[in-house]
């Protein structure tokens, strides 16, 4: 049966009381709760989690303008980890706001972990510490708390919970201006991308100050087209999510303001994704079997890594280039060989033409002990044993040149991902990324993977290049935590990861 939350009366306190003793050691008394109710009307708010005619949990809530405070929240043993205290305190969240309140606060014991962790999972943040607060153990209390708080926003929060949040994600970070409509973090009802490949094409690589001014061409009938394949209007969403960083700083404003502007105008909460964990959440569009913790290979034209995900939201860099990126690597040499702009899918294309023995070029760091990458000595490799053949008046079959180029990054990555996967004892890795497209590394690292029973996810060839459906996605799970954007917020070029 499901729970009910209704507020609590004077008839409860006994079942009340019998939650309070069993959970705190410095329990409430009957006469401090009975006081607590008959604030109800001017400053309070009490409720009782119930099922099946018994209360399981209950909290409450002081409220002094434009903030409230948790004073309480406790559910029974038996009820502990199914959700009752995070419905209780979503409750409470929205009863907060509809009195006004625009943030909410609370103290937490310092070594409670659980109840930090339900916090934390509703957008709360460490804000400062009371030292020795509890008077029965001498412990600190971690003072928490929201950011500015709305009713949309609690009331999308809930949405995402029951899985029925519909929102509108924007993706600027490089050269692609991309907007999705996605429900619940997995029914992508529109996709659009609007590519500046060709503006780019005749300079062998992404100028940034083109890219900014072609999005600001394109966004705004990137989002309406997007809007209009859903169904939908901006008054049917829930929430707008706009990727912050990491990207071409130019690029990233135009997107970052743009969604602002919407949700200012709306009223609509606005969450903020990290790009690379939108290109690991595009697995999850894939495979609805994928779980962490998990490893996931990055590789596209700015990143190169290795991350561990011991959980969704948690992320460990392990290595990263040290110098040019996968997709950056190929697009130079792509160059050097005359193939043009994007260089990942020509030398792909021409590497199958040509034997990958052909040239031995350099693994670099595939014995580092790391897992760092370093693709900079590789390109001046290919860049030399070209410039050298030519010089001696020997013809370059290319083909062979792409195959050995194209092996010589590949090994290395996939060596290194499975070290790690099996160093970390991970059951999947997620390939991700623009270059997650390359036939050779998802094949080679697929076949690397099956011999330790290691399973590996990797996104159909749409969801690999850069798009707003993986940002949609990465937002459901956002928003069900309360990760909101500010409007003061700014992009940023260099936003971690971890």
């Amino acid at each position: 049966m499901s729970v009910r939350l209704r507020p609590m009366t004077p008839a409860d306190l006994p079942a009340v009381l019998a939650i309070e003793r069993a959970s705190f050691s410095a329990p409430w008394s009957e006469r401090l709760f009975a006081e607590e109710l008959e604030r109800t009307a001017i400053d309070r708010a009490w409720i009782v989690a119930e099922r099946d005619g018994a209360i399981i949990g209950y909290g409450g809530l002081m409220v002094l303008g434009p903030e409230a405070h948790v004073m309480n929240l406790a559910v029974v043993e038996s009820a502990r980890g199914s959700g009752v205290a995070r419905e209780l305190a979503l409750e409470l969240m929205a009863i907060a706001v509809a009195r006004g309140a625009r943030r909410l606060t609370l103290e937490v014991r310092e070594r409670n972990a659980a109840a930090r962790r339900l916090y934390e999972s509703l957008g709360f943040t460490q804000a400062g510490t009371r030292p020795g607060y509890y008077a029965d153990t001498g412990e600190d209390a971690l003072i928490m708390w929201t950011g500015e708080l709305t009713p949309a926003h609690v009331s999308a929060m809930r949405a995402a919970d029951a899985g029925t949040d519909l929102v509108l994600a924007i993706e600027t970070s490089c050269d692609e201006t991309a907007a999705a409509v996605m429900r619940g973090g997995r029914e992508l009802l529109s996709s659009v991308v609007a590519t500046q490949v060709d503006f780019h094409a005749r300079f062998g690589g992404v100028v940034p100050e083109i890219a900014s001014r072609k999005h600001t061409e394109a966004i705004v009938g990137v989002a309406e087209e997007a809007l209009a394949r859903a169904g939908v209007s901006l008054g049917d969403l829930d929430a707008l999510a706009v990727t912050r960083g990491p990207g071409l700083i130019g690029a990233l404003v135009v997107g970052v303001a743009y969604a602002k502007g919407l949700a200012l105008a709306t009223g609509l909460p606005l969450v903020g994704v990290n790009h690379l964990e939108g290109h690991i959440f595009a697995n999850r569009l894939a495979d609805p079997e994928l779980e962490a913790p998990l490893l996931a290979l990055l590789v596209s034209g700015g990143h190169t890594a290795i991350v561990h995900v011991p959980e969704w939201g948690r992320y460990e860099v392990l290595g990263q280039t040290l110098d040019d990126a996968a997709g950056e690597a190929f697009d130079k040499v792509a160059k050097v060989l005359g193939l043009g702009y994007p260089g990942g899918p020509a030398i792909a294309r021409l590497a199958g033409e040509g034997d990958p023995a052909a040239v031995d070029f350099p693994r670099a760091m595939m014995r580092s002990g790391d897992y760092d990458f370093s693709l900079s000595g590789l390109k001046t490799a290919v860049i030399t044993y070209v410039d050298r053949e030519r010089r001696a008046g020997r013809d370059v079959r290319l083909p062979d040149v792409a195959a050995s180029f194209q092996a010589a990054v590949v090994d290395v990555q996939i060596a290194k991902t499975v070290r790690a996967a099996l160093e970390r004892g991970v059951e999947w890795v997620c390939l991700a990324g623009g270059v997650a497209a390359n036939a050779a590394l998802r094949e080679g690292l697929r076949a690397e993977l099956a011999e330790h029973g290691i399973r590996l996810s990797v996104p159909p060839f749409d969801l690999c290049t850069d798009n707003a459906a993986m940002i949609a996605a990465a937002a459901h799970f956002r928003l069900r935590r309360g990760g909101f954007l500010g409007l003061e917020a700014e992009a940023t070029a260099s936003l971690p990861l971890d």
